[in-house]
């Protein structure tokens, strides 16, 4: 368990082309019509009627040799010849003006957005989690109620390892003793009945859990690479938003912002943003790009008035090596912990209980580093590694410049004495 603080982001053509008519001996103007001769105007039109005909027959005996596979090529008259060019033009018109339909036809009814919820919707499941509630009373005792969460989780093994939030199945599941604190439920898509599942493994620093269901043969869904996300395109997102009775649901957007740095309940994490409708239930769910690859865990949605299309999403690239570590080890490996449980001394908490600056420790884990190095709940870690510390987040931010097995020198006072002592960090599991 990490170390933790319990305190409670084309006319030119066409003009030309007029001025070559304009200019032609052949073109006759309104104004000089009537002042011709009419025996030249006759003479004018019969050579343009000859020109045509002779024309238009060396036109289809030439249209003739180049589209030799026009079926009325036996036609021997002029009438017959012109007739069968008229129709084949017609049909090849017809032709192309069906083609044309056609394509846009298939390009309007196959949408992105369709494919992508096809391809991935059957790997999306819904996961509900029930557990204990106990509320105190001071006359009747402890008063025990049921408990329930909703959300979403990714398929990524055909043998039924499921990806989702640790928050989803926080609940039900204690982290400190690694053991079952209520009931996780699987739904696949198109499947009313609910698949008791386990959980393999959890991380809650980067808010990843992994559990698994008992089936065979499971659509996986096919993960991609966040990193070759760009801001603007095609974002999808597919989940349960506020539960399972709106299952398998599609939202679309774009990817507004990548690596967008935020804090999420006291830890900082490295998002996706995206103007898709992430809600509560989301959580778990899948971001997904225009290939229908996952490319992020939906994980968090501003919400306050007057805010819009701000969700967020754990980056893949991330993600992966966090689940392949659950799935092999129940846990991620190498990282440093101190074992304690603190929480901050401010200036004013400092000069009201007249305790210096620092992190209070208020809990010490058994068999941690922190135990083993005498570490005692009342004492105030003031300095780390040689370097000064007033939160427990920076604490923790020093702490993750060593590694698991480091000796480290740390300053605490105690009782108003100040005293150095060497610690060494254990694994966090």
């Amino acid at each position: 368990m990490d170390d933790y603080s319990s305190s409670n982001n084309d006319f030119s053509q066409d003009r030309e082309e007029g001025s070559r008519y304009y200019n032609s001996p052949f073109y006759v103007s309104g104004e000089t019509r009537n002042g011709r001769n009419k025996k030249n105007i006759l003479s004018y039109i019969l050579v343009a009627l000859i020109s045509s005909a002779v024309g238009g027959i060396a036109a289809g005996f030439i249209f003739l040799a180049a589209r030799p596979m026009v079926e009325p090529v036996m036609d021997k008259t002029v009438g017959n010849l012109f007739q069968a060019l008229a129709t084949q033009i017609s049909t090849n018109s017809n032709s192309d003006a069906q083609t044309s339909l056609r394509k846009i036809e298939i390009e309007e009814t196959v949408s992105p957005v369709v494919a992508i919820a096809e391809k991935v919707g059957p790997s999306i499941a819904g996961i509900k989690v029930t557990y204990k509630v106990v509320s105190p009373f001071n006359f009747f005792g402890d008063f025990e109620s049921q408990g329930e969460g909703e959300g979403s989780g990714i398929i990524v093994t055909k043998d039924g390892y499921i990806l989702t939030n640790y928050h989803v199945i926080e609940k039900a599941y204690s982290s400190t003793n690694k053991k079952m604190a209520g009931e996780i439920q699987v739904y696949l898509p198109n499947n009313k009945k609910p698949i008791s599942a386990k959980v393999v493994g959890t991380d809650a620093r980067t808010d990843l859990a992994v559990i698994k269901i008992e089936q065979d043969n499971l659509p996986e869904a096919e993960l991609g690479n966040s990193s070759e996300l760009r801001v603007g395109e095609l974002a999808v997102a597919i989940g349960n938003p506020l539960g399972l009775e709106f299952a398998g649901s599609v939202t679309a957007g774009v990817v507004s912002a990548v690596n967008r740095s935020m804090e999420v309940d006291g830890k900082k994490l490295t998002l996706i943003q995206t103007d898709a409708a992430i809600n509560p239930g989301n959580s778990g769910g899948a971001l997904v790009n225009s290939k229908g690859q996952v490319i992020g865990v939906n994980t968090v949605k501003l919400a306050s008035t007057g805010i819009e299309g701000l969700g967020f999403a754990i980056p893949i690239d991330e993600v992966k090596p966090i689940m392949e570590q659950l799935i092999k080890y129940t846990y991620v490996k190498g990282r440093p912990q101190i074992g304690i449980g603190g929480v901050n001394v401010d200036e004013h908490t400092s000069r009201v209980y007249d305790i210096p600056v620092g992190v209070y420790v208020r809990q010490v884990f058994p068999f941690s580093g922190a135990e083993k190095a005498g570490i005692q709940v009342g004492d105030v870690i003031v300095e780390f590694g040689g370097k000064p510390v007033k939160t427990i987040e920076e604490l923790n931010d020093i702490k993750e410049g060593f590694k698991a097995g480091d000796t480290v020198k740390v300053a605490i006072i105690r009782e108003g004495k100040r005293m150095t002592i060497n610690l060494k960090l254990t694994e966090e599991r």
